[in-house]
């Protein structure tokens, strides 16, 4: 018997499995296929820190209000990205050379600068660039963007590497990892610890923590805990031929849905959110119609991409929410039940709250200066 079960093979889910084990608590990890062979090896790799500029429009500032405190999480977690390659003796592809979103218009400009005060007010070091500015750190944006916000703690890192990693050392550390495990039914036992039934077996542990992605709620449900909104997304990203430095900067776009990166071996990573579609065994596949539309606001902001080759498009499922908040920390009601649970972003957002759940299983405060409260599990 383990002191805690985490449910979910992700970087969340491994990066919890680490921290318990360096920490001396007893865990077991159950993935039901293999480590990473979801959302968190299938995104782009962006590491996002700004308020994100979609909902902020769509949603108003009500919603950027209550978003706000996620600021601090996304920030502290950016700091420890740097640190993780050392901690975990991996060469992770970290780079953090600066976030930028780009406006083609003075209107959409205000609108950036309407945000920058959100973000500004959170303590994130955010500069407004005008043209010349602009230009000048990023020449090869297209001439008629007038002007953009400039992140420079923003960046990216190979979403391939960082879950294994995480895994490998919590292995190391002492954590017991059970791939191709799947979840068939969890049940209380009359002294408050957790029976979970698997294809493999009935596993026990005092604690159990729910970091299944997209389908944490669905966990939840086996114990009879509904979480409001947690749902899964299909979207799409696409991947260019290897061509020399280009793009150093992670870059977005205030007309429409838009992330772009260039990693370390020459490909462009062109993505957004734009969505896919479910084909007809319920697997997420590319939608050609997003692809086309990604592709040209892509073109618009980076002309020189019109004679650079997709060579890949995939779909993957990433779990979201309709505010955009996390759910951090344990189910009121029941005991020694946590969820871990980080909408859109959760691949920026994985070592922090992972470190958070962490901490809240042992009955410890979280190394954070962050108010958890807005985070913690409604139901």
């Amino acid at each position: 018997m383990s002191d805690v079960i985490v449910i979910g093979g992700g970087l969340t889910g491994c990066a919890t499995a680490y921290y318990l084990a360096t920490d001396g608590v007893p865990v077991t990890l159950v993935e039901r296929s293999d480590l990473n062979t979801l959302a968190s090896g299938s995104n782009a790799g962006s590491l996002h820190a700004q308020i994100p500029h979609d909902p902020f429009i769509n949603k108003g500032e009500d919603w950027a209000r209550i978003f706000s405190p996620t600021i601090g999480l996304l920030a502290r977690s950016i700091e420890m990205w740097r640190e993780l390659p050392e901690l975990l003796g991996a060469d992770l592809e970290v780079s953090l050379k600066g976030g930028l979103l780009v406006a083609p218009n003075a209107e959409q400009m205000r609108d950036i600068e309407r945000k920058v005060a959100f973000e500004r007010e959170q303590g994130l070091k955010v500069d407004l660039l005008d043209r010349a500015a602009l230009h000048k750190l990023a020449p090869y944006l297209a001439d008629h963007i007038v002007g953009g916000a400039f992140c420079p703690d923003e960046g990216k890192a190979n979403p391939f590497l960082m879950a294994p990693a995480f895994a490998a050392a919590a292995e190391r550390a002492g954590a017991r990892i059970l791939r191709h495990t799947a979840v068939k039914a969890i049940t209380r036992e009359g002294d408050g610890s957790f029976a979970v039934a698997t294809n493999r077996g009935v596993l026990k542990a005092a604690r159990i923590v729910d970091a299944a992605g997209a389908e944490t709620g669905d966990i939840a449900a086996m114990l009879g805990i509904e979480l409001a909104d947690v749902q899964g997304f299909p979207i799409q990203v696409s991947a260019t031929e290897q061509v020399g430095a280009l793009v150093p900067h992670l870059v977005y776009f205030t007309g429409e849905k838009l992330t772009l990166k260039q990693n370390g071996a020459g490909t462009i990573l062109i993505g957004g959110g734009w969505p896919a579609r479910y084909a007809r065994h319920g697997n997420p596949v590319a939608d050609p119609d997003s692809l086309a539309r990604n592709l040209a606001v892509a073109v618009q902001v980076v002309p020189a991409l019109a004679d650079i080759r997709i060579v890949r498009t995939w779909a993957a499922i990433v779990n979201g929410t309709d505010d955009w908040k996390p759910i951090l920390g344990e189910i009121q009601g029941m005991p020694g039940f946590f969820v871990n649970f980080f909408p859109w972003m959760g691949f920026t957002a994985g070592p922090i709250a992972a470190r958070i759940v962490a901490s809240l299983v042992q009955g410890a405060t979280p190394p954070v200066d962050v108010d958890l409260r807005p985070f913690l599990p409604k139901q």
